[in-house]
């Protein structure tokens, strides 16, 4: 019987081969642990972090929301560092994670401001 890691690991050999055939745009990539989520944008071109979000940074307004609403401001934040940016176009990697939860929060929290992925 395959297990949990085991069906992640398989989801995310397929996404990075349809993410790798476009390089042309950056990337933003989503890892989740169980307290918490990180998301950074990568240019793969470049080999560089461009901006880089947690929702550990979020602890300091010490609001009593729970992981779900954490995630969701966490990705307007990235949003504004990447319209600053002036970074238009996207592509999201999930990494393997289901599109649901503190991954669709974060998509969600981005898309509010403006870009499309």
């Amino acid at each position: 019987m395959i297990n949990f890691r085991q069906n992640r690991l398989k989801r995310k050999i397929r996404i990075k081969n349809k993410i790798n055939r476009d390089k042309s745009r950056v990337r933003l990539t989503v890892f989740r642990s169980g307290k918490h989520l990180y998301a950074q944008v990568i240019d793969d071109v470049k080999n560089k972090t461009l901006f880089s979000v947690n929702d550990k940074d979020l602890q300091d307004n010490k609001s009593k929301s729970n992981k779900t609403d954490k995630a969701k401001m966490a990705g307007e934040i990235l949003g504004e560092k990447i319209v600053k940016g002036k970074i238009k176009d996207l592509v999201f990697d999930r990494n393997g994670y289901k599109y649901h939860g503190r991954v669709k929060a974060l998509a969600e929290g981005v898309r509010s401001k403006g870009l499309k992925f």
